[in-house]
């Protein structure tokens, strides 16, 4: 793996390390609801669909 992707998907975990700190999320633990969820849950899913998307695209560079 080329030094540029891997500080790519490093990059990645230390945001998702950060927006998954328990502050953050608890900044998000209110009533309310998106689309009929939570907004708690429509946040975590929502970083994390983004998350797996991201990563995606990283590796589809790295395969080509």
């Amino acid at each position: 793996m080329k030094k540029r992707h891997q500080q790519k998907l490093v990059v990645l975990s230390i945001a998702l390390l950060f927006l998954f700190n328990v502050p953050l999320i608890f900044m998000f633990n209110h009533f309310g609801s998106v689309f009929g969820f939570p907004i708690l849950y429509f946040f975590v899913f929502l970083i994390w669909a983004i998350s797996i998307l991201i990563s995606f695209i990283i590796l589809k560079k790295f395969y080509e």
